[in-house]
């Protein structure tokens, strides 16, 4: 397994504190994606989201950034849950999350209307999973461990 493979999927099995940080973060990245893709949970879904980053942001073409986002976040969350690649799409939900505050709730921060602490927030537990990788309990512990086996 070359390098850089090696260090997208190296994490430290007896770190179990990644694993609420997981749950918690890949379930909501799932659930958000799952809105702007399916319009699940009283989303707009995908044509709706991209209505909204063409019309409102003036992410252009809108359907390109919102399909980015929406599958970002959604299979995102998917393999945070499931610890798999956790650094790969921690760092890809840092990005979304850090747009989001740029673009979306950028004239906000604490007790404001649409403020960004919540995205703020989604954004330092994707970095911290950047930084720890999947934890004990993933599909990355497995993987790590195969490789070194083999």
């Amino acid at each position: 397994m070359n390098k850089l493979i090696r260090k997208v999927f190296s994490t430290n099995s007896s770190n179990w504190a990644a694993l609420p940080i997981r749950l918690a973060a890949g379930g909501v990245f799932l659930a958000h994606g799952a809105q702007k893709l399916f319009g699940a949970w009283g989303g707009h879904g995908l044509q709706g989201t991209a209505g909204f980053f063409e019309g409102t942001l003036h992410m252009k073409p809108g359907i390109l950034w919102a399909s980015l986002a929406a599958g970002g976040e959604f299979f995102g969350g998917v393999a945070i849950l499931l610890g798999l690649a956790t650094r790969f799409f921690g760092l890809v939900t840092t990005i979304i999350m850090a747009t989001a505050i740029y673009t979306v709730h950028n004239s906000a921060f604490f007790l404001a209307n649409n403020g960004m602490e919540y995205a703020l927030v989604l954004m330092l537990a994707s970095f911290a999973l950047v930084i720890s990788g999947g934890g004990a309990f993933s599909a990355d512990s497995l993987i790590a461990r195969k490789s070194n086996a083999g």
